[in-house]
């Protein structure tokens, strides 16, 4: 172990100024790469910080709210106390949907999926009701006149609780006789999501009422959840185990949202790909900046190598300057970004104030060089309510996808070392030490 100091001595002696290399090219470069690898590992995890907390909520919205973990067809009249005795189900609630056309004070309608739900509904299920965060009234269904209304279909509809709701379902056959049935409602409730497609077209009734208005051709379903969503497919095998005729019956949120949650997987891997194609040309970089330093230190190689050093133990060297120099760089990156990660909106703000601040110097130099001017009064918010449809920026950070981006920066430029020492083994100490005198 004694005999391998050297290496490290010598790796350090290059990571440090020198009297003859006190600006070399090589060590100028080096630090450009740290801030390479410092900016890159910052704006991947705010990144995919900001796509998880925007995901994480869309997906945590669907399933408590819409899709379940798990789904099942039933008649109205068999009991849900054989299903909650898996002791991997946290709730089950059952509910029967349909599509209906909603009018309120103003002359204009909107269509709406309607769900019926019972009357203890909130008892069965309050991860729903916690999901749905309630604006104004209560989520009371117990009455078969109530309706609980999202947020932007009350907007459109002109109604705020208390006021009455006109509800026209359409049953029978489409192409037989169908008729509007058109019943009134009190709103009770008004919900908001955060999901666009729920406050703007969902309502919940009395199941009693929801059943009546469909004249009892509608379906109903049980939606299950679980204490553990990836337990989805061992407790629908158990279900279907236990009773085999309800195996075609269940549907796992994996199956319901599959073509959504695809989506949300390829944008992510997108994103992860554009933003970390800095590490490539951080690498580039590196590689440029060490192949620089080979060549510059040709003499001191011959002579390392006329003194017994082997050339994987040359090789070493540089592949630690380049591990020192990407450690340096990821932690630099990484520590302001999980100080800002934790702190997303204070980083908008500073981000905002720098850019309408440079906009500002801007305008008054320009207005100073021509002489007229210029009116800028606006300023630029990025994700303003009035553009996006959310109150707060989240960010959330997963361990593991932290680990993966610190990682790139540190093996990027380790790895770009250890290449660009290739020509090491090309380097024979007679010449160099013969053409060098």
């Amino acid at each position: 172990m004694g005999k391998r100091r050297w290496i490290g001595f010598i790796a350090l002696r290059y990571l440090s100024r020198s009297k003859k290399r006190r600006r070399s090219s090589a060590s100028v470069s080096s630090m450009f790469t740290i801030i390479g690898i410092a900016t890159g590992v910052f704006a991947l995890i705010i990144v995919i910080g900001i796509m998880n907390g925007f995901q994480m909520g869309f997906i945590e919205s669907i399933l408590e709210i819409s899709s379940f973990h798990l789904r099942i067809e039933k008649p109205l009249e068999e009991s849900t106390e054989p299903w909650l005795s898996n002791p991997h189900i946290r709730s089950a609630i059952t509910f029967s949907e349909f599509q209906a056309l909603i009018r309120g004070t103003r002359k204009n309608q909107q269509v709406a999926l309607v769900r019926g739900l019972p009357a203890d509904a909130a008892g069965r299920d309050p991860a729903m009701i916690q999901a749905l965060h309630l604006q104004a009234g209560s989520f009371a269904v117990d009455k078969t006149d109530s309706i609980i209304l999202g947020t932007e279909l009350a907007r459109i509809l002109g109604v705020r609780i208390g006021d009455p709701v006109s509800l026209a379902s359409i049953s029978g056959d489409l192409f037989g006789e169908t008729r509007p049935e058109l019943d009134t409602f009190v709103v009770t409730g008004i919900f908001r999501s955060n999901y666009y497609e729920f406050d703007s077209s969902w309502a919940f009734i009395n199941m009693d009422r929801a059943i009546a208005l469909q004249e009892g051709k509608g379906t109903v379903q049980l939606g299950v959840k679980l204490h553990d969503r990836w337990m989805d497919q061992q407790v629908q095998k158990e279900l279907a185990k236990t009773n085999p005729d309800w195996s075609n019956r269940i549907t796992t949120w994996r199956e319901y949202n599959r073509s959504f949650f695809g989506a949300l997987r390829t944008e992510k891997l997108t994103m992860f790909l554009l933003v970390g194609l800095i590490f490539v040309v951080v690498a580039l970089n590196m590689y440029q900046s060490q192949r620089k330093s080979v060549l510059e230190r040709r003499e001191e190689i011959g002579l390392l190598r006329a003194m017994g050093a082997s050339v994987p133990s040359i090789k070493t060297i540089f592949a630690i300057n380049g591990f020192v120099v990407g450690f340096s760089g990821a932690t630099l990156g990484m520590l302001p970004a999980l100080w800002f990660a934790n702190n997303i909106q204070m980083f908008f703000i500073m981000l905002e104030g720098l850019v309408n601040g440079f906009i500002g110097t801007a305008n008054v130099i320009v207005t100073f060089i021509s002489g007229n001017a210029i009116q800028f009064d606006q300023r630029i918010t990025f994700f303003s309510p009035q553009v996006f449809y959310l109150k707060d920026i989240p960010c959330r950070l997963v361990p593991s996808e932290v680990l993966i981006i610190y990682l790139f920066g540190l093996l990027s430029a380790t790895l770009a070392s250890l290449w660009a020492a290739g020509p090491v083994s090309k380097l024979y100490p007679a010449e160099v030490l013969r053409y060098d005198q």
